[in-house]
């Protein structure tokens, strides 16, 4: 048998096994809708009346904050927070608002090891967040302190960063930002408290510098509520030399939506 058949049927052998053991999963655990648990066609969906309740943030928004209005206010238009506590990052924005089907799927996902949720919430991402990724040079996680990677398995961040760096082709850096110390869940905290709970947390790795010199970054996390762990991560990645950040996330809290 040559080289070339031998790869063939090599291939055919595995694609096989791959497509029994896909379907063994299926039956084992059939895919369901992550919201309510009514069985799905397929894996990663969303069943329609699950989907309805999702509130997407489109336009229009803060062009750095990226809240939305209520109304729309004009081209260009900032939000007072913005405007009175600038951020450290360039631009945010965030898929989904941080309420029911969204907060189910950000628990699944960091809670319940449900990581084959991450390329369909990172798809959404992507949507949201065109422009960043447009702009960007690379994409980095926020880290997870090693004590708490070690007990949770995989870091969400990192899990949403792969499948936005694999759906859009941007490079992927991983270990070039790390949490230097452990710090408490930000779950409760008020916003002073968080932070403070997060202040110095974050360092660029010797060897990152390198990789982030004058590179403009897309900051990725599963949150964002009050901003302390996404600014104390840009402002680590500033100081290491990025010329840049934005901040992608999957979902948003609006306690002081406008």
């Amino acid at each position: 048998m040559t080289q070339t058949a031998f790869a063939r049927f090599r291939d055919a052998v595995l694609g096989g096994s791959r497509g029994a053991a896909a379907a063994a999963l299926a039956f084992v655990y059939p895919p369901t809708c992550p919201g309510c648990q009514v069985l799905l066609g397929r894996h990663a969906g969303i069943c329609g009346r699950c989907w309805s309740s999702l509130r997407f943030i489109v336009r229009p928004y803060c062009e750095v904050l990226g809240v939305p209005f209520s109304h729309d206010l004009g081209s260009g238009i900032l939000s007072a927070d913005a405007i009175a506590n600038p951020p450290p990052f360039s631009r945010l924005r965030s898929a989904v608002v941080h309420d029911g089907l969204a907060r189910t799927l950000v628990h699944g996902l960091k809670y319940r090891d449900r990581t084959d949720l991450a390329p369909m919430m990172a798809g959404w991402m992507a949507r949201a967040g065109e422009a960043l990724l447009s702009d960007c040079d690379a994409i980095v996680p926020v880290p997870l302190h090693h004590y708490r990677l070690l007990a949770r398995k995989f870091n969400q961040a990192s899990e949403l960063a792969r499948a936005i760096a694999r759906q859009s082709g941007k490079p992927l850096l991983l270990g070039v930002l790390r949490r230097t110390r452990p710090t408490r869940q930000q779950i409760g905290l008020g916003a002073n408290a968080r932070r403070v709970n997060v202040q110095g947390a974050f360092s660029v790795t010797e060897a990152g510098r390198a990789s982030l010199s004058g590179k403009r970054i897309l900051l990725i996390d599963d949150v964002y509520t009050t901003g302390a762990t996404v600014g104390a991560a840009t402002r680590a990645l500033r100081r290491g030399g990025a010329a840049d950040v934005s901040v992608l996330t999957f979902a948003r809290a609006l306690a002081d939506h406008i």
